[in-house]
C-alpha cells in the first residue's frame, strides 16, 4: 500500500511534465483521465484509513481533511477547466499547485511533516527579524535615493540611477545577495569614493550581520522545535512500549514478566531481519540472569535494543585454503599475504594512484601516455588479484563493501572501454569520441579511491553516507517547494520568453522572442533558455535562483515581459528557499553531522556492547585483518539452525555506531543526550509504573520547549 501510494503520488506530480506548457504533449484527455485515476487511488486510501481509525480521530486529523479537501478541489477544477476547453475558452489550473499536498499528507510522510511543522514554527521569531531586515533596507534605499537621485548619475545601461524608489529597494535586495555587487556601486563610486563608504556599510549591517541573525535564529529555533519533536515521540514511544507489556504479561512468582518464548515470537515478528544469533543476544542483554523471562523494564528498553545495529559477522577461511593447503599456508604465500595486509602496500597504491592522475592530466595524444594507461590498468587488476588472494572473497565482496565493489567495477569498466578504444581505433571510419570520454570519466573516477584510503577522508565520506536519508527529507521539502513555485511561474510567464537555436533567422532571436528584452542585460547575456515555457524549464531556473548568483538579471528579464511587480515572485522565491529552507537544511545537517562525527555512544548501545565483551563473541576493530574491507559485513543468519551464541559457528559482533534503522531513530540520537528524564513527560520510572487503564495525552507538551 505504501509503494502504491507513493507511485500514484509521483504519477500525479509527473503530470506537469505532459500538460500545457509541457516538454512531451498529451491529448488533455488522457492526462485529466490518469489524474481522475491518481485521486480515486488517493480517496480509497482515505476509505482505508476511515475504516481501521475511529471516526472522531479521523475527522480531527487536520491532514485527512487536507487530502479530503484537495481531492475535491482538484476534482472540481478539472472538471470546470475541461467544460472551458470545450468551449475553447482558456483558464487557469489552479489546483495544480495542490498536488504536492498528497506527498505531504499521506500517512508515511511523516518526517516531511515534521520538517513544515518546524518551519511553521519556526516563522513567528523568524518574521521579527525580516521585518527588522526590511526595515533596515527600506531606511538606506531612502537615504539612497537622497543622496543620489538629484545629481544625474546613470547606470551602465544609461537609465537613470537611484531615482526611483521602488528600484532602490530591489537593486538593495539583491545587494544582500551580493548577486550584484559591485555593479550597482559602481556609477556613485566612480563620482565619489566617498560614497563606497554608504555601500560597504549597508552590506556589513544587512549581508553580514542580519543574514547571520537569520541563520542563528533559524538554526536556534528549528532545533527548539525539533527537539520537542523528539520529546513528544520518546514519551509516546514508552507508553507504546509499556501498552504492549500489558497485552503479553503474566504473573511469575510477585511480578508480571513476559516469558521468552512470546519475547522470542515478538522480536521476529518486527524484526525479521536480524539473525537467530543477534536475537539470542538481546535476549541475554534483556534476561541477564537467563531466568526465562523479561521483566517489565527490559522489555520497555526493546525498541531502543533493536533500533542499535548490531552486525553479525561470521569469520570463514579462504577457499585456497581447503584447496591447496600446503600452496595457501606455505612461507611464500603468508609472506604475500602479510605484505597485502601491510599498511605500505596501501600507501603504495595511493602514490601509484597520484602518478596516474599526473599522468591523465597530460597530453593523449602521447604514445607514451597511452602505454602507460595500460601499465596502470595492470597495476589495478593486480591489486584486485592480490587482494582476493589474502582476504575471503565472499568478506571481500560482502553487501556493505562500498569501496571494494566501487574499486573493482570501475577498473574492469575501465579495462573494457579502453580495449573497445583500442579495437575501434584500428578502423579507420571509427570516430571514437563517445568510448574515449567514458575511459577518461572512469579514469578520472579511480582517483576516488584516494579517499577511502586517508582514514579521515573515509570518516566525512562515511559520515555524509549516513546522513543521507535525514537529508532526503529536505529533498523531498523543496521539490514540493519547487513544485509550487514552478506551476505559479509557468502559469505567469509561460510563453513570454522563446529561445531560439544558434543559427536562427528569426528577426526577434536576438531578443528571446520579445521586443521588451531588447539591449537588456537578460538577452545580451543569452538567457533565453532560462524560461517557464515547461516544468523542466521552471525547474532550472529555479535552481538557478537557489544558487542566487545572476538572479537579479532573470527577474528584471521576466519583470520586463510581464510587469515590474514580477519581481516580487522572484523575491518571494528568494525569502522561501534560500533565506528559510536553506538555512533550516544547514542547521539540521549541522545537528547531525556533529553526531555522526563524534562517534559517542548511548547507554543502550553500551549496554550491548558490554554484553558481547562478557559472552567473549565481540571484535573490536584492531582485531580486524583489514578495517576497510570487513567493516560493517552483515549477514541474516536465519538460515542457522538452533538458537543461541556459539563462538564455535565463528560468529562474532561489532556495534555499527554510525548506522541507524529509521530517521526517528538518528533524531532521537541528535537529542537523547541533552534530554534529561524529567523534561520528557513522566519519568522512567513514572511510565513503567502505569497501569493498563491509566490514560496519557496524545499530545504531550513541555513548556521548556515551547
Amino acid at each position: 500500500m505504501q509503494a502504491a501510494t507513493y507511485f500514484f503520488v509521483f504519477v500525479n506530480l509527473s503530470l506537469a511534465v505532459f500538460e500545457d506548457p509541457a516538454v512531451y504533449p498529451l491529448p488533455f484527455l488522457a492526462t485529466s483521465l490518469v489524474e481522475v485515476l491518481c485521486l480515486l487511488v488517493f480517496f480509497s486510501r482515505l476509505l482505508h484509513f476511515a475504516k481501521v481509525t475511529p471516526r472522531n480521530t479521523f475527522w480531527k486529523d487536520a491532514k485527512n481533511i487536507c487530502l479530503m479537501m484537495a481531492i475535491l478541489v482538484t476534482l472540481t477544477d478539472l472538471i470546470i477547466h475541461g467544460a472551458l476547453k470545450i468551449c475553447n475558452i482558456t483558464s487557469v489550473r489552479y489546483s495544480r499547485i495542490m498536488r504536492p499536498i498528497f506527498l505531504v499528507n499521506f500517512t508515511e510522510s511523516r518526517q516531511m511533516r515534521r520538517a513544515f511543522r518546524s518551519i511553521r514554527n519556526t516563522l513567528p521569531e523568524i518574521t521579527y527579524v525580516f521585518l527588522l531586515f526590511m526595515f533596515s533596507v527600506l531606511m538606506f534605499s531612502l537615504m539612497a535615493l537622497k543622496l543620489f537621485g538629484d545629481r544625474n548619475l546613470q547606470t551602465v545601461e544609461g537609465s537613470p540611477y537611484f531615482t526611483n524608489y521602488l528600484e532602490i529597494v530591489f537593486d538593495l535586495y539583491v545587494l544582500v545577495t551580493t548577486a550584484n555587487s559591485p555593479d550597482v556601486m559602481m556609477p556613485a563610486f566612480d563620482f565619489s569614493w566617498w560614497y563606497s563608504l554608504f555601500f560597504i556599510t549597508y552590506v556589513i549591517i544587512n549581508t553580514y550581520i542580519f543574514m547571520s541573525v537569520f541563520l542563528a535564529v533559524v538554526y536556534n529555533n528549528y532545533r527548539k522545535h525539533l527537539k520537542n519533536e523528539i520529546r513528544k515521540l520518546a514519551y509516546m514511544k514508552r507508553h507504546k512500549m509499556v501498552e504492549a507489556f500489558n497485552i503479553l504479561k503474566v504473573k511469575e512468582g510477585s511480578e508480571f514478566v513476559v516469558k521468552e518464548s512470546q519475547w522470542k515470537q515478538v522480536v521476529k515478528l518486527v524484526a525479521p531481519e536480524i539473525s537467530t544469533s543477534h536475537r539470542e543476544l538481546l535476549l541475554r542483554i534483556s534476561d541477564d540472569e537467563q531466568k526465562g523471562y523479561v521483566d517489565k523494564k527490559s522489555f520497555v528498553r526493546l525498541a531502543d535494543l533493536l533500533n542499535i545495529q548490531v552486525i553479525t559477522m561470521k569469520i570463514r577461511s579462504h577457499p585456497l585454503e581447503h584447496w591447496l593447503p600446503h600452496v595457501y599456508n606455505s612461507a611464500a604465500s603468508r609472506f604475500l599475504r602479510s605484505m597485502v595486509r601491510h599498511k605500505r602496500f596501501v600507501w603504495t597504491y595511493d602514490v601509484i594512484i597520484l602518478i596516474n592522475a599526473i599522468f591523465i592530466a597530460l597530453d593523449e595524444e602521447n604514445p607514451l601516455i597511452s602505454y602507460a594507461e595500460w601499465a596502470f590498468l595492470s597495476l589495478y587488476i593486480t591489486e584486485i588479484l592480490l587482494k582476493l588472494y589474502t582476504y575471503e572473497p565472499r568478506t571481500f565482496f560482502a553487501k556493505n563493501q562500498f569501496w571494494n565493489w566501487f574499486d573493482t567495477l570501475i577498473i574492469i569498466a575501465a579495462l573494457v572501454a579502453t580495449i573497445l578504444n583500442a579495437t575501434f581505433k584500428s578502423t579507420s571510419k571509427y570516430n571514437g569520441q563517445q568510448v574515449l570520454d567514458i575511459v577518461f570519466i572512469l579514469r578520472v573516477l579511480r582517483l576516488i579511491r584516494i579517499v577511502d584510503s586517508i582514514q579521515r577522508f573515509r570518516v566525512i565520506m562515511n559520515t555524509l553516507i549516513n546522513i543521507v536519508p535525514t537529508m532526503l527529507t529536505f529533498g523531498g521539502l523543496a521539490l514540493v517547494v519547487y513544485y509550487m513555485f514552478a506551476i505559479i511561474g509557468m502559469e505567469v510567464f509561460q510563453g513570454k520568453i522563446q529561445f531560439f537555436a544558434a543559427g536562427s533567422t528569426d528577426p526577434h532571436a536576438l531578443e528571446c522572442g520579445n521586443v521588451a528584452l531588447k539591449d537588456s542585460t537578460f538577452a545580451r547575456a543569452k538567457y533565453c533558455k532560462n524560461n517557464f515555457n515547461d516544468i523542466a524549464s521552471s525547474f532550472i531556473v529555479l535552481m538557478e535562483l537557489t544558487v542566487v548568483n545572476q538572479w537579479h538579471v532573470l527577474a528584471g528579464g521576466f519583470a520586463r515581459v510581464t510587469h515590474q511587480a514580477a519581481k516580487l515572485y522572484f523575491i518571494a522565491f528568494h525569502i522561501v528557499v534560500v533565506i528559510m529552507i536553506v538555512n533550516i537544511f544547514i542547521a539540521f545537517i549541522l545537528e547531525a553531522f556533529f553526531v555522526e562525527y563524534s562517534l559517542e555512544k548511548s547507554e543502550v548501545e553500551t549496554a550491548i556492547e558490554k554484553k558481547i565483551q562478557e559472552l567473549g563473541v565481540g571484535v573490536q576493530e584492531e582485531d580486524l585483518l583489514d578495517g576497510k574491507l570487513i567493516d560493517n559485513m552483515e549477514t541474516t543468519e536465519n538460515n542457522v539452525e538452533g538458537d543461541g551464541i556459539k563462538t564455535s559457528r565463528g560468529l562474532v559482533f561489532k556495534i555499527a555506531s554510525k548506522r541507524y534503522r529509521t530517521v526517528d531513530a538518528l533524531l532521537q540520537r541528535m537529542f537523547e543526550a541533552e534530554i534529561p528524564s524529567e523534561d520528557e513527560g513522566l519519568s522512567f520510572d513514572e511510565i513503567l509504573n502505569l497501569s493498563p487503564a491509566d490514560l496519557y495525552p496524545k499530545s504531550p507538551t513541555f513548556d521548556s520547549a515551547a
